[in-house]
């Protein structure tokens, strides 16, 4: 049995194409998502992935400035994910793809027991953009995701998309829309009860 006493902790990983200090309608829904999580008892990070030098390639290291391994390591410190992207032409930023690139060089990473390292982990999708195609990108983003070994929890993700062909931005509203607060509050409140389930009873080694 779990309780909300249970620490755990959450990485959000925003792959805005703007670095800091440029404001960010990624960066905002995530903010609001880690606002979600202190209800929660969940501490969280939140790290600008155009702040780093992230490089592409499907290693732990890619050497030569390579920022991507102090990340790793907070990453698999923490109980779970979340990926925060805008929209660029119907799909995840291009950060959010080296993101889930990266992971690929965990699928050969086990524990003691056997088990892909990430099996305890729980994944997040947060989706900002003016189009539609948000629910493709947490498709393509969940996919990724489940792969590499992370758990996606019921209704784990939140997002809002603007008007189709217009300028307005998630950042411009004078409030946030009461429909994306709810799936915010929904998604943070089942990632964090399905994070400490994981820990309490861990997937079983094969």
């Amino acid at each position: 049995m779990t309780t909300t006493q249970t620490p755990i902790n959450a990485l959000i990983l925003v792959c805005t194409l703007s670095p800091s200090p440029k404001a960010s309608s990624s960066d905002l829904l995530a903010r609001q998502v880690a606002a979600e999580f202190k209800e929660h008892q969940v501490s969280t990070e939140i790290l600008r992935i155009a702040d780093f030098n992230v490089k592409p390639g499907v290693l732990k290291d890619m050497g030569d400035g390579d920022q991507w391994p102090a990340i790793r390591q907070k990453l698999l410190s923490a109980d779970i994910l979340v990926l925060a992207t805008p929209i660029w032409v119907g799909h995840p930023s291009s950060l959010a793809q080296r993101v889930l690139e990266r992971l690929d060089a965990e699928l050969s990473e086990t524990d003691e027991q056997g088990r892909p390292i990430l099996f305890g982990k729980v994944g997040l999708v947060a989706v900002v953009g003016n189009e539609d195609g948000a629910h493709h990108v947490i498709a393509d983003l969940g996919q990724g995701l489940s792969d590499a070994g992370f758990t996606l929890a019921a209704q784990g993700s939140t997002y809002w998309v603007g008007q189709a062909m217009h300028t307005t931005d998630y950042q411009d509203l004078q409030q946030t829309p009461e429909v994306t607060a709810n799936a915010t509050g929904i998604a943070t409140r089942n990632s964090a009860h399905l994070a400490r389930l994981l820990k309490a009873s861990p997937y079983p080694a094969g």
